[in-house]
């Protein structure tokens, strides 16, 4: 298994800010060595890796993961998806509403 995390610089040269989280959770939870390739998504830099990977699997938020097994390539947006489908993680249901919520501000609260 191969995984890819591509995150996202932001056309004022920063990472965005939950690029920086998801990467801080990661590294928190030991589970950075986990990841085998990071890419960058410089929006600057339409010919960055990140850019042309997210162009390529047709992918519009950051971050996100690319996981390939077995021939087959699984690309995740959510976070704790990624955490408890491939890294067989747990998560806690609140902070997977608050990002699919966070993600969707098209949805709202019933």
């Amino acid at each position: 298994m191969k995984i890819t995390f591509v995150k996202k610089i932001l056309v004022d040269g920063n990472p965005c800010p939950k690029c920086a989280d998801v990467e801080k959770k990661l590294r928190q939870s030991g589970n950075i060595d986990r990841i085998d390739e990071v890419l960058i998504a410089d929006v600057r830099d339409p010919d960055s890796a990140g850019m042309q990977l997210a162009n390529d699997l047709q992918v519009t938020r950051a971050p996100f993961f690319v996981v390939e097994r077995d021939g087959d390539v699984e690309v995740f947006t959510v976070y704790f998806k990624f955490v408890k489908q491939v890294l067989g993680g747990k998560t806690n249901s609140t902070e997977e509403a608050a990002e699919l919520l966070n993600d969707n501000p098209d949805l709202d609260y019933i």
